[in-house]
């Protein structure tokens, strides 16, 4: 993805993994092959890998620099998590140099960042929030403030509260949320929360379902508006197979609303789109098709 100018808002994408093949009935466990074999066509070889039978996925921050402010949104997976369970295995004891190094290539250092913002807790969206130091879990962007939704972070307190033996989120929620809140870093916002220091707009939007407090983040700039739309959708087939549910919503009606609801807003307003997981370009616009969507990259 090059670099959007908004307007006063400029916006690019800091790679960590793209691609990354994943099992389509992992990942949406009511997919069936005959539904695969029905968009094979148009999906592959950018979105699905038909001889492996996988779709193609991407972990990306974003990042948006306006008034003089450095804006992480998202954190990806980061390194040396131990995530020992079969199916995150991709995920377990990383130990890759792609996102600091695409970080750098546009001119930052972890010290540079002014704002840390997670749409949502899960532990592909908060990893590099800290990174592991003489053995313990600091935060890596030292000098950033955290932004986490108040009603998210309350909903994994409670479900850590109740299953005290459990880890939460594979154990991300230990060693990517707490070590941040435990080092006084960390405002906890409503799910209707703007940056008010900026005249350009980045705020968050509810878009509840995939969890309880998941938020998208709108921009408004001088010439243009766009929305990060998180986990709202995972892959394009979502767009024409709007029943799929993906493995980590929490409440898959809810999820299957707010999506229908976000893709039709994207193309009614003509929004540009920023997805958190499409591969490389990432970012376009919507189409209505009838009851359905198309997704037109921007580039």
């Amino acid at each position: 993805m090059k670099t959007i100018d908004l307007g006063r808002i400029l916006v690019d994408r800091i790679v960590e993994i793209d691609p990354l093949l994943v099992d389509p009935f992992w990942f949406y466990p009511m997919i069936t092959q005959e539904t695969l074999d029905r968009q094979a066509a148009w999906m592959g070889p950018r979105f699905f890998s038909a001889a492996e039978n996988r779709f193609a996925i991407s972990f990306h921050s974003f990042l948006i620099r306006s008034g003089g402010l450095n804006i992480l949104i998202d954190t990806c997976n980061g390194n040396h998590k131990t995530r020992a369970t079969p199916a995150m295995y991709w995920q377990n004891q990383l130990k890759l140099d792609s996102y600091m190094k695409n970080l750098a290539a546009l001119g930052l250092t972890t010290d540079d960042i002014h704002i840390v913002m997670c749409t949502h807790l899960h532990t592909d969206h908060v990893g590099w929030n800290t990174r592991l130091e003489n053995g313990e879990w600091v935060p890596t962007f030292k000098n950033a403030r955290y932004i986490f939704g108040r009603e998210e972070y309350d909903f994994h307190v409670a479900k850590q509260a109740s299953q005290p033996g459990v880890p939460i989120g594979h154990g991300s929620f230990a060693d990517s949320v707490v070590p941040v809140v435990e080092a006084g870093m960390v405002e906890f916002v409503d799910s209707d929360f703007r940056l008010l220091e900026l005249d350009t707009k980045v705020a968050l939007e509810p878009a509840p379902g995939h969890t309880p407090g998941h938020c998208c983040v709108a921009l408004e700039g001088d010439a243009g508006q766009a929305l990060i739309t998180a986990d709202t959708i995972h892959h394009p087939i979502q767009m024409r197979e709007p029943w799929l549910d993906n493995v980590g919503d929490l409440d898959p009606a809810v999820a299957r609303a707010t999506r229908q609801a976000v893709l039709g807003r994207c193309a009614d307003e003509h929004l540009l789109m920023l997805t958190s997981h499409f591969v490389e370009p990432t970012a376009g616009y919507v189409r209505r098709d009838g009851e359905l969507f198309e997704f037109d990259f921007s580039e």
